[in-house]
C-alpha cells in the first residue's frame, strides 16, 4: 500500500512551487555580497524573499535576519539576551547579578537544553513554569507570577510540537506591557519576549504586532519550505539590541554572517507566499482531515483511545491520541506493525524508547506517554487517506492484542 503520512508536524514536503523556485534560483550564483549584475540578481532575490517572509508575519523587511534555522535562531536569541544582560551588568558595576529567564515546562529542545546549558554555566536563571495539566498549557498568571527584578527574557513555545497545544502568546505579550514601561522609566535592564513559532507559522495566523513579541523564529521545512529559518528581531537596529553568535564577512547587516544560501532563501520566500495565500484554506482542510481522522479512531477504537489535551486551543492539524486498554502498549511498537502509516510518537528531535517528557509535563503518566501517537496531517492529505490510516492502526492494535 503507498505510504500514508501524518508526520507534517516533523517535516512537511516541499511544495511544488518552492521546489520549482529554489530549481530556478540555482541560476542566481553570483555572490549577492558582490557589485556585479550576478552578485546584485542574487541580492534582489533575497530582498523579495525578505520582504514575502515579513509580509507573512506583518511586519517590516528589515526585521529579517536568515539563518540556518530554529536551532540556531533560538541559541542566538539566548546568546544575544545574555550579551544585553552583561552589557547593562557593566554599566552598573554589580558582577554578582544573574540574568533570569521564565519559560515553559513543554519547550522545545533547542530552547530547554541551550537554556540549561548556560544555567549550568552559571550565566543564568532559569524558572520553568509548569502548564495546566487540564488544557497542555501554560497560564498568563503563572508566567507573570514567575516574574522577577531580574527577568530579562520570556520564552515560550508558539505551539507545542508534540501536543498542538496552543499557547497564550497574545495574552503574555499584553501582560509584559506594564513591565516594560516600569523598565523604560526606571533600570534600563532590558526585557525580552521570545516565542518559537516552528509549529504556528502555516497553521495558524502569526502577526507579531498583535503578538507584541520582541523575537519570533520561522522554520521554513515546518510549512512546505526548505531547511532553513529565519529570525524575526523587532524594530532591528532601533528598538531591540540583538548581538550576533557568528563572525566573519558581515552578511545580513552583520547580524548572521556567512554568504547567503540563495536558492534556499527564495524558497523560503515562496513557501511564506502560500502561507500568505492559502492560510484559511489549509486551516479549514486541517481541520476537516483531523477531525475524520479523530471520528474514525473513535469509531474503531471506543473506550481503548483517549485524546490527550483536546479540551484546550489546539493546532488544527495535530492530534495525540493515546491507545491502551488492558495493558499498555508501546507507541513505537503499534507504529512498527503499520508501516506505512508514517507517523509518529512524539518529536523527532529526541524520539526514543523512553516516554516524552512533553507529554509527562503535560500531565501525562508515563504509562500512558508510552502508548501515545502523534498524528499531524498536512495540505496533501485526504479524508480517504485518514480513513485507512485508522484502520490499520486498529489492525495493527489488534494484532498486538492477539500476540
Amino acid at each position: 500500500m503507498e505510504p500514508i503520512y501524518l508526520d507534517h508536524n516533523a517535516t512537511t514536503p516541499l511544495a511544488a512551487e518552492v521546489s520549482k523556485a529554489i530549481s530556478d534560483a540555482l541560476d542566481l550564483w553570483g555572490n549577492p555580497s558582490s557589485l556585479y549584475e550576478k552578485g546584485k540578481m542574487a541580492k534582489n532575490a533575497i530582498s523579495k524573499a525578505r520582504e514575502q517572509i515579513a509580509s507573512m508575519i506583518n511586519s517590516h523587511p528589515s526585521e529579517i535576519v536568515f539563518c540556518s534555522g530554529g536551532t540556531e535562531a533560538n541559541n542566538n536569541v539566548i546568546w544575544s539576551v545574555l550579551e544585553s544582560f552583561d552589557k547593562w551588568k557593566e554599566s552598573t558595576g554589580d558582577k554578582h547579578i544573574l540574568a533570569h529567564v521564565i519559560t515553559t515546562s513543554v519547550e522545545h529542545v533547542a530552547v530547554e537544553r541551550p537554556l540549561k546549558y548556560w544555567q549550568d554555566k552559571g550565566r543564568l536563571e532559569v524558572t520553568f513554569v509548569p502548564v495546566d495539566p487540564s488544557t497542555g498549557a501554560v497560564t498568563v498568571d503563572a508566567i507573570m507570577h514567575a516574574f522577577r527584578p531580574t527577568t530579562v527574557l520570556i520564552s515560550i513555545i508558539m505551539a507545542n510540537n508534540e501536543t498542538g497545544v496552543i499557547m497564550p502568546i497574545l495574552e503574555i505579550g499584553r501582560a509584559l506591557d506594564k513591565y516594560r514601561q516600569e523598565r523604560k522609566s526606571s533600570s534600563r535592564l532590558p526585557l525580552f519576549f521570545h516565542t518559537d513559532a516552528a509549529q504556528g507559522i502555516g497553521k495558524i495566523k502569526v502577526d507579531v504586532k498583535e503578538l507584541n513579541v520582541d523575537f519570533l523564529v520561522i522554520v521554513g521545512h515546518k510549512f512546505y519550505g526548505p531547511r532553513i529559518g529565519a529570525l524575526y528581531v523587532r524594530s532591528l537596529d532601533n528598538d531591540v539590541e540583538y548581538y550576533p553568535m557568528l563572525f566573519g564577512g558581515g552578511q545580513e547587516r552583520g547580524y548572521r554572517s556567512g554568504t547567503e544560501n540563495t536558492p534556499m532563501i527564495v524558497g523560503l520566500g515562496q513557501a511564506a507566499e502560500i502561507v500568505i495565500k492559502n492560510l484559511a484554506a489549509d486551516q479549514n482542510h486541517f481541520r476537516l482531515c483531523r477531525d475524520e481522522l479523530e471520528c474514525c479512531l473513535e469509531k474503531l477504537f471506543g473506550d481503548s483511545i483517549l485524546f490527550n489535551l483536546r479540551v484546550g486551543n489546539r493546532l488544527p492539524n495535530t492530534s495525540s491520541v493515546c491507545i491502551s486498554r488492558d495493558g499498555i502498549y508501546n507507541g513505537h511498537e503499534l507504529l512498527s506493525r503499520c508501516p506505512f502509516v508514517c507517523a509518529s510518537t512524539g518529536s523527532a528531535c529526541h524520539s526514543g524508547s523512553k516516554p516524552s517528557a512533553v507529554l509527562i509535563a503535560s500531565g501525562l503518566s508515563e504509562e500512558k506517554a508510552r502508548s501515545t501517537l502523534r498524528l499531524t496531517v498536512g495540505r496533501s492529505t485526504r479524508l480517504e487517506d485518514v480513513r485507512k490510516a485508522a484502520e490499520a492502526i486498529k489492525k495493527a492494535y489488534d494484532s498486538m492484542t492477539c500476540s
